[in-house]
Formats: structure tokens, C-alpha cells, sequence
């Protein structure tokens, strides 16, 4: 059997950093980490093809080639996906799908031949095995979460060039013991948190290092402290001496919710392993909108103090943020944008609520007659599939207003020195000089400091960090060329609004 594995191409989003990459001569900023794992399941005497659609073409020869053709893909990459199939069908090529896009829209894909759904550990060995004695079913669903234990490590060889990525990726669990209501992570991975042996995380980290791999390494984990006992005990202890045998190889970044702000073994531990920066969902500053949500861990607590302590400890915080409730009030995007401001969150990933499939929010919604049967999965585009409490235009004008205005070149550096005044690096330095990272900074002198509108504020804070806080000059880089990409990012979105007759 020829299995050609294919990774449906992303969009240009927030969190493609497709103007970012450039800077450093990368095409795609993270690996197919679940295709790399089905690899793994897949008989030893079978034929393997891997194409990842964001860093490589997809050619008719590599369909002709395949008997079956393996797609994995989230919500995002659903037009992607789509072409894909059909040249697969042109062909006459048999087509498989799986992962977030399939599962929570197995009813729109009446053209995939195999539809392998849930979590690859329970669903793929069904399928084969069912293909090995010629029965192969239509759908296959899962009947419980998978073990952790039995999650097979990366099959990173099947990649053309581990260098076209930023960074690489691992997962040490799965499930959150939070109910968001607007959030798809239980609804497909459940409640209950389930984790990887130690032994397995340090086989795979093993694999990437003895691969040459040096850089970023991105735990996918939805919530990498759910098992707080677990985490603390047991692997970070582990990293922290596996990383400091090895001299920091790696620099960790990862999701986690805002309760690690209370636990301070915790970040140390996390920054003593080699973890410098974690996204939380922040969502809103309106606590009326939190309970809206279920987003309990995030109320009763001053949201600012808990983003800055982190910073002051050696962790970059990555906020995420939600317009569009129902309880928000009509000031709320100047109040996110305050937030945004004086908390130093550079990376704030700000989007209109939208409904995923799945959620409670999605029933709720549904309920009210308030749903519109479109989800498109981008974080960052003008695109709401249900009818909002407030007006749709004053929602659009407020969601563009805060964007544009916390990367606009002023207010981003304005945030950014907040940041760098807050952030206390750890003893040990993630971030080393390379080759690779004097290229970007070059880049960076040239494109940033000569030709784009940022250049005046660019210049001002590198004279201000060379002599302030000379240790905080590669992460004062980093995320000068990070901004940059968010600043082109909205500025397509806001004209692609206004190009298509949008007004206020």
C-alpha cells in the first residue's frame, strides 16, 4: 500500500506569521504534528508520502503515485481541504480524512471515502484492519478518549526538511478540566486529562535533538498544567535535568490557564525547565462576560497582576481576547483596549465569538434561534456565525478599532517597552545569538528600519534596550518583527472589509 499524507495549506492569519517567517528563512511555523503521529500507525511495509501544503506543492504526480490519500486538517483548512479531495477524485484516488476539521463537520463530507474521526490511537487501527480484510467502513467514530500511553512518537523522518519549520511540536496531554462554553477542546478531548509518560516526552525531545534540532519546541497541549500533580512531580523536574545536561537545546512555549499565576513552584519550575512563553485565554476584562461563558478560572482575580507577575518571573504571556458577548457593554473595546495596553501582552490574539460546532455555546445559540450555519475557524477575519445582542456594524467597528489601534506602530511599541520593563529573563539565556537569529537581526535593521512605517519607534527602542536592558535584546527582536506581521495582518483584514462595500 502507497499512502501519500497530505496537510491541507493554512490562510494567511495571526498565527501564520507568514510576514514574520521571512525574517528568518522558514516556510511554515509549525510541523503536521498529527499527520507525523498517524505515520507512526501505519504499517511498517507500507509506502509513505508526506506533503505539507505550507511549506511544499501538492503535484499530480504525488496523487497518481498513492493509493490512499491521507488528510488531516482543522476548521481553517477547510477550503484547503476541499481541492484536495477533489483533485484526489479526479483521479480516481481513495481519500481518508481525520482530525478537528472532519470530526466536527463529518456530515459536510459525504465525499471522503474513509472518514477516521476522534482521537487516531482508537480510530486508525480499526480502519486498517478493517483495509487488511477488505471491509472498510464509510465512518469510524471512537468509543472512549484514547490512553495517552498508547500515542506513538512523531515520525519526523517522514518530513522533506525539518529546517522549513520555526518550530516543532510534542503533546503531553490531552482533555482540560475547564467547561468554556465557547470552546471545543472538551467537547472532542473531554474533561478528563490525560498525559504521556515522562518517558515518552523525553524519548521524543531525544528524537528532535539527535535530529540536529535546535530552537523552539511547542507543547500543544490545550492546557499543559491540567495535571498540575503530574506536571509538577513528574516531568518538569525531568526537563529541567535533561535540559541542563544538554545546555538548553530548546525554548519551550505552551498553553496553560491563568490559575498558574497563583502557583509560584510551578512557574519557577516552567522557567527553570526552559519554558519562556504561554498563551492563556484571557477573553475579556468584563467579569459579567466571564460568567457568561463559564470562564470561571478567569473571575475573582485582578487579570492585570496575574499577566504581569508572569512576565516579572520569565514568562511572556500570549493573551487571547473575545469580542461579542452578550453581556459586553458598549465600551468593551475600549476597555480591551486599555487592558491590552497596560498588561504588556504583545501577542494579543484578538477575534469576533463565534459558535464551534459542538460547543455549548453552539446549543445554546441553536436554541435561541440565533445561529447561522456557516464556522469558518479563523481567529482573526470579520466573520460572526450567529446573530449577536449588539449591533453587528458597532461589533465590526469596535473589533477593527481595537486591532488597528494595539498595532498601530505607536501603541505596539508603547506595549512592547511596558513588556521589556516588566520582564525579568531567567539566569540562563533561551534565547542565544546564532547565525540564524544576527541574519534576522540584520533583516530586521534593514526592512523594519529603513522602509516600514514602525521604523522611528523600532529604532528608538533598540537605543532604549541596548542601554536599559541589554540581556532583552534578542526577545525585543523577536517581537518587533512578531508585531510586524500582526500590523500587516490586520491591515488585509480591515481593507478586505472595505473592499467588499462594507462601511460604518
Amino acid at each position: 500500500m502507497k499512502a501519500l499524507l497530505v496537510y491541507p495549506e493554512y490562510p494567511n492569519t495571526f498565527w501564520s506569521f507568514k510576514y514574520a517567517l521571512d525574517f528568518i528563512n522558514k516556510k511554515a511555523s509549525l510541523p503536521p504534528l498529527g499527520l507525523l503521529t498517524i505515520a507512526s500507525m501505519l504499517p511498517e511495509d507500507w509506502s509513505l508520502k508526506l506533503v505539507d501544503l505550507n511549506v511544499s506543492r501538492l503535484t499530480d504526480e504525488h496523487i497518481l503515485w498513492a493509493d490512499l490519500v491521507i488528510i488531516s486538517a482543522m476548521s481553517i483548512q477547510k477550503d484547503s481541504a476541499l481541492e484536495i479531495i477533489d483533485r484526489c477524485h479526479k483521479y480516481n484516488v481513495k481519500v481518508a480524512g481525520g482530525g478537528p476539521l472532519f470530526t466536527v463537520e463529518s456530515d459536510k463530507f459525504d465525499n471522503v471515502d474513509y472518514l477516521i474521526l476522534g482521537e487516531g490511537e482508537i480510530t486508525v487501527p480499526k480502519f486498517l484492519n478493517d483495509l487488511k480484510t477488505g471491509v472498510p467502513k464509510n465512518v469510524y467514530m471512537p468509543d472512549d478518549y484514547a490512553d495517552m500511553v498508547d500515542s506513538p512518537a512523531p515520525k519526523w523522518e517522514a518530513l522533506d526538511d525539518i529546517n522549513a519549520y520555526a518550530s516543532l511540536s510534542i503533546q503531553y496531554s490531552r482533555g482540560c478540566p475547564f467547561n468554556c462554553d465557547f470552546c471545543n477542546v472538551t467537547s472532542m478531548l473531554g474533561n478528563r486529562v490525560r498525559t504521556k509518560t515522562v518517558k515518552q516526552v523525553i524519548t521524543e525531545l531525544d528524537n528532535m535533538y539527535n535530529l540536529g534540532w535546535r530552537g523552539g519546541v511547542f507543547f500543544v497541549d490545550d492546557n499543559f498544567i491540567a495535571h498540575k500533580k503530574r506536571v509538577k512531580d513528574e516531568l518538569l523536574p525531568t526537563l529541567i535535568k535533561w535540559m541542563k545536561k544538554r545546555k538548553y537545546p530548546f525554548e519551550f512555549f505552551t498553553q496553560v490557564s491563568i490559575n498558574l499565576a497563583d502557583d509560584d513552584e510551578m512557574i519557577d519550575l516552567m522557567v527553570q525547565a526552559g519554558f519562556d512563553t504561554v498563551f492563556i485565554g484571557i477573553e475579556t476584562p468584563n467579569e459579567a462576560s466571564l460568567n457568561e461563558s463559564k470562564k470561571y478560572q478567569n473571575i475573582n482575580r485582578n487579570l492585570m497582576d496575574s499577566v504581569r507577575k508572569l512576565h516579572r518571573k520569565g514568562l511572556q504571556v500570549q493573551g487571547g481576547f473575545i469580542v461579542g458577548f452578550d453581556s459586553d457593554p458598549l465600551d468593551i473595546f475600549d476597555r480591551q483596549i486599555n487592558f491590552i495596553q497596560k498588561s504588556g501582552i504583545i501577542t494579543a490574539m484578538v477575534g469576533l465569538l463565534n459558535a464551534p460546532p459542538g460547543t455549548k455555546l453552539y446549543e445554546r445559540l441553536k436554541s435561541e434561534n440565533r445561529l447561522l450555519d456557516i464556522f469558518g475557524g479563523n481567529n482573526t477575519d470579520i466573520f460572526i456565525n450567529f446573530i449577536p445582542k449588539i449591533d453587528k456594524e458597532k461589533l465590526v467597528e469596535g473589533y477593527l478599532k481595537i486591532v488597528n489601534t494595539i498595532y498601530s506602530p505607536k501603541k505596539f511599541y508603547e506595549r512592547l517597552k511596558t513588556f521589556l520593563k516588566d520582564y525579568n529573563p531567567p539566569d540562563f539565556s533561551n534565547v542565544k545569538f546564532s547565525f540564524k537569529r544576527l541574519k534576522a537581526f540584520f533583516k530586521s535593521l534593514y526592512k523594519l528600519g529603513i522602509f516600514e512605517k514602525e521604523r522611528y519607534y523600532f529604532y528608538k527602542l533598540l537605543f532604549w534596550v541596548s542601554l536599559r536592558k541589554f540581556k532583552c535584546l534578542p526577545m525585543a527582536i523577536y517581537l518587533s518583527i512578531c508585531g510586524y506581521h500582526f500590523r500587516k495582518v490586520f491591515e488585509e483584514v480591515t481593507e478586505d472589509y472595505f473592499n467588499k462595500g462594507n462601511k460604518f
